[in-house]
């Protein structure tokens, strides 16, 4: 950036004015080209500079070109420079700059042709530039003053200013240590390059693959990315930017704008030596009007994974806390119980294995509901937590004890196996409102009498065996009776009414979807009468069941297919497969949910749950398409 010293725009025209010579003031344009050095390698890069003042209105350039140079890139610019011309009248001249990035595409003597400039009906020229270019690199000086000078002032004239004025700060690009990477020869202005953060890790261990443009070239756009294939391993992205943007860094002596195209983080699955392939992009380089597109290929990375210490398995590798707790340790009998389990910390929580948690015989686990939160932080470390929540219903009076749960993992940090534990929960279980100790089924009193009539003596012993006769005369032959020819025909007739009735029935129905849908509204309702009729009735488990028995046999005639002793995630696949829509799954399962948990869970029996809960079991029903 520019420092601005003591003196004012105004000095500076002043000092303009005096010294601009005289030639200036003519009315011809000036047009020259330069180049920053004479002597160049076939793989650096100069500057030539195109100067056109007082160019006539409608004017046009021809810019060098020659199947000896490549442009890299191209810029414009226009300034305004003071003259005092003749008989001291001041004149104002309109400088426009074209500065050329070149590079030479052989050795020897090579010529840049001159530049053209037409004006109407006349041409001027400027001179060819030769150069001398070697193979490989120059360690050139730093490219000296132009000669000529595109605003009029003479030579000498910086030198004049006051100190510090008009010069750049020291160049950002040559602060710092060189990036740990080699530029690939013969290509040193635009290359592509993979790195990763660490070159050894254990199996399951985070490693960063970071892909990155390096560029010393007006970059405009990137079109597209191809990342290699990472067989083996688990991956989470932390970087894929929309926009460019640059950070200065050095490789190997040379001042390069880094672009980070892609940031991965890898989790490998398997031990060895794995080498990942090198990723393409295609970049279009220079300004809008004179873009160059070219396809880059950057190159593989190898990576050495370790097995864990004793070729343990691949799981909780990381740093990970758990912890465990309950809503309440004292409850009463038929009260739920929910137990929540969190698992946190630092890795692949896609691939942590939970312990399993063993209730006591006294109490009744369901399945437990699994949610996950994915974090990174801002060194780009992955992690995340791990909420497991478990609902418990006790079976029986008396004190429970949940075992603690024990998680191990591998900590690639300090190389060892650790083990995040916690503590065991203690429950107590207090008989019911109504003093009920126990909710196992107990034999019922038929039975009971009926076991105990087996094997069992009449009263008075065994009774002597008598042979009754009884003697009636010949009645006559069934089918000459009258009434015979009506019941045989009566079926017949009964048979052929029903089935014509079943004829007008379903022609009505399919007269209109509205009819059909609210034939289907009426059948449901029909299979929830049983459940109707226990709105008031005393057990809340026994209503429940019922509301369950008639879903179940709604489905099973829907889907027709026995439903019996599925899960619930086992009856949602089979009415995927069905083709039923996901918000009619997700109605029905919330409809066996609730009857679940109305067995259980306190309020559930109150007169308004119950209307809830047959209402949307109508509603499930009715919804079904």
């Amino acid at each position: 950036m520019a420092r601005t010293g003591s003196a004012t725009p105004f000095i500076v025209l002043v000092l303009a004015a005096v010294w601009a010579a005289p030639a200036l003031a003519a009315g011809a344009p000036e047009f020259y080209m330069t180049a920053d050095r004479t002597k160049v390698g076939t793989e650096d890069t100069f500057r030539v500079d195109i100067v056109v003042g007082n160019a006539p209105d409608g004017s046009s350039i021809a810019l060098p070109s020659s199947n000896d140079i490549e442009v890299l890139s191209r810029s414009e610019s226009t300034q305004m420079s003071y003259s005092v011309g003749t008989g001291g009248a001041g004149v104002i001249k309109q400088v426009r700059k074209y500065s050329l990035t070149v590079r030479a595409n052989r050795a020897g003597s090579v010529t840049i042709p001159p530049a053209v400039l037409k004006t109407g009906d006349r041409s001027y020229k400027t001179e060819a530039i030769t150069l001398e270019v070697v193979k490989g690199r120059t360690r050139a000086e730093r490219p000296q003053a132009q000669a000529g000078n595109p605003f009029g002032f003479p030579p000498g004239f910086p030198n004049m200013l006051p100190p510090g004025f008009g010069q750049l700060d020291d160049d950002p690009f040559e602060e710092g240590p060189d990036e740990p990477i080699q530029a690939p020869h013969g290509d040193t202005d635009l290359f592509l390059r993979s790195s990763l953060d660490k070159t050894e890790v254990f199996i399951g261990e985070q490693v960063m693959l970071t892909l990155t443009i390096y560029s010393r070239i007006d970059l405009n756009s990137v079109d597209t990315v191809t990342m290699p294939k990472l067989d083996g391993f688990w991956t989470q992205d932390i970087q894929s930017p929309s926009q460019l943007s640059a950070t200065q860094k050095t490789v190997n002596g040379q001042a390069y704008r880094a672009y980070v195209l892609r940031q991965k983080a890898m989790f490998p699955m398997k031990a060895g030596e794995i080498t990942i392939d090198a990723a393409e992009a295609d970049i279009n380089t220079g300004i809008v009007y004179a873009s160059r597109r070219t396809h880059q290929k950057g190159n593989p990375v190898t990576l050495k994974v370790k097995p864990l210490p004793g070729n343990a398995a691949p799981q909780n590798v990381g740093h990970w806390r758990l912890s465990a707790s309950a809503t309440s340790t004292e409850v009463s009998l038929g009260d739920p119980i929910q137990l929540k389990v969190k698992i946190e910390g630092r890795g692949n929580l896609q691939n942590v294995q939970v312990p399993v948690l063993e209730v006591p015989a006294g109490l009744k686990k369901f399945d437990p509901q699994v949610s996950d939160k994915s974090s990174v932080s801002r060194t780009g470390q992955v992690g995340g937590e791990r909420t497991i929540e478990y609902v418990m219903v006790p079976q029986q009076t008396g004190t429970f004890t949940l075992p603690g749960l024990t998680l191990t993992y591998f900590d690639p940090e300090t190389k060892h196996f650790e083990d995040a534990k916690t503590d065991p929960i203690v429950l107590t279980v207090r008989p019911g409102a109504n003093g009920q100790t126990s909710t196992a089924p107990t034999a019922t009193s038929g039975a009971t009498a009926e076991a105990s009539m087996k094997n069992q003596l009449v009263a008075g012993g065994l009774r002597q065996l008598r042979a009754t006769a009884s003697f009636s005369s010949v009645s006559k032959p069934v089918w000459s009776r009258g009434f015979f020819v009506p019941v045989v025909v009566a079926p017949v007739a009964l048979s052929m009414l029903l089935m014509a009735f079943g004829l007008v029935r379903s022609m009505a129905n399919k007269t209109s979807p509205e009819a059909m849908k609210r034939a289907q509204a009426k059948a449901a309702r029909k299979r929830l009468a049983a459940a109707q009729e226990l709105l008031a009735a005393a057990s809340s488990a026994a209503f429940y069941e019922e509301v369950e028995r008639a879903l179940r046999s709604f489905l099973e005639a829907k889907l027709n297919a026995p439903l019996s002793g599925l899960t619930r995630d086992a009856l949602d696949a089979v009415m995927a497969e069905q083709k039923v829509a996901p918000a009619e799954r997700a109605r029905v399962l919330a409809v066996f949910e609730t009857c679940d948990l109305g067995r259980y869970a306190p309020g559930m029996g109150e007169a308004s749950a119950r209307n809830r809960a047959l209402d949307d079991a109508a509603a499930a029903m009715e919804a079904w398409s």
